[in-house]
């Protein structure tokens, strides 16, 4: 087969394994209401228009925005479902899903804010937060050079935000690969969609409490590789007061691309939780394939995103103000 055809072929191929994938998620979503491709498409067709200017312009003067978009999207997902309840806030003696210890350096909440303001101004009281959440994380990915994919709508916003889910419900970045697993297994994930979702890591940064095991003055871990030990050790010393001191999570860490996975294989992996994917046969099968192959990352990112941004669509409201229940 000819070069070219041989690619067309392949992308055709591609092209249908995603169809079926949003297929299935547009039938039934997680026991709830089935989401759809053209839920807004007569309510509110400029709506992801909407979100994705809100996005770009935030890009433009932070570029740390794409990484908490997508962390976000992530830290909602994995408490109750995509519902949004990780926007809001804690309100009188009930601390919310943010205010939570995992979810102590989530930010970009505001452009969520901005997005649902621009989405109201045209369609009051239609589109949901979990909905605007779950088409910025795509946005994010997208405009930092990653793949792009059809969000699959119509979630509606939890009603429930209690911080001390979230400790239970979160993998932190010390947690073992059985934890890891058990955590994607009890949400409906494989392992895979831990190894692919994991590929998130290309963006954004680390603080140092983060990865302070891996570098403490009694040893360093030995997987990771000697200079990388040594510069991590010089951002984050053992006295360090600067609470803004960390690591980026890859060099290229306001790109989306497979260098994580390439870091990974030569020692350079920052977290545990990241070092933790080598120590399976399979898995570390399956960070080599995505270390030589981006598209072959991209194709399961997407896939993998949209597994999981069908999680639990439960029956609750369109939000006025996604900080706060109607």
């Amino acid at each position: 087969m000819a070069p070219a055809m041989a690619e067309a072929a392949a992308s055709s191929r591609s092209r249908s394994h995603l169809d079926l994938v949003v297929l299935m998620l547009v039938l039934l979503v997680g026991g709830g209401e089935a989401l759809s491709l053209d839920y807004y498409t007569k309510s509110c067709p400029k709506a992801e228009a909407a979100v994705a200017a809100a996005v770009k312009q935030a890009m433009a003067k932070d570029r740390t925005v794409p990484a908490g978009l997508l962390r976000l999207h992530f830290h909602d997902c994995f408490v109750r479902g995509c519902d949004g309840s990780v926007l809001l806030d804690s309100s009188g003696n009930i601390s919310a899903e943010k205010d939570g210890p995992p979810n102590a350096s989530l930010h970009a909440f505001y452009v969520i804010d901005n997005a649902k303001a621009a989405v109201e101004a045209l369609c009051p009281g239609v589109v949901s937060c979990a909905d605007i959440l779950a088409l910025a994380a795509r946005d994010a990915v997208a405009l930092s050079g990653g793949p792009s994919w059809v969000v699959p709508v119509g979630r509606r916003d939890g009603r429930v935000s209690l911080a001390s889910e979230t400790t239970t419900a979160l993998p932190g970045p010390t947690a073992s690969f059985d934890q890891l697993k058990q955590a994607f297994h009890g949400r409906g994930l494989s392992t895979k969609d831990l190894v692919v979702l994991s590929g998130g890591h290309t963006l954004g940064f680390a603080h140092c409490s983060s990865f302070q095991n891996r570098i403490q003055q009694q040893g360093v871990d030995p997987a990771l590789h000697p200079s990388f030990a040594a510069t991590l050790r010089r951002s984050c010393p053992p006295n360090n007061t600067a609470r803004a001191a960390g690591s980026a999570l890859d060099p290229t860490s306001s790109s989306f691309d497979n260098t994580y996975y390439r870091m990974l294989l030569t020692g350079r992996g920052l977290l545990s939780s990241d070092e933790a994917l080598l120590t399976h046969p399979k898995t570390r099968a399956q960070i080599s394939l995505y270390a030589a192959s981006q598209p072959a990352f991209f194709r399961d990112f997407v896939d993998s995103m949209l597994r999981m941004s069908g999680l639990n669509n439960v029956a609750g409201e369109v939000r006025a103000n996604c900080r706060r229940v109607n």
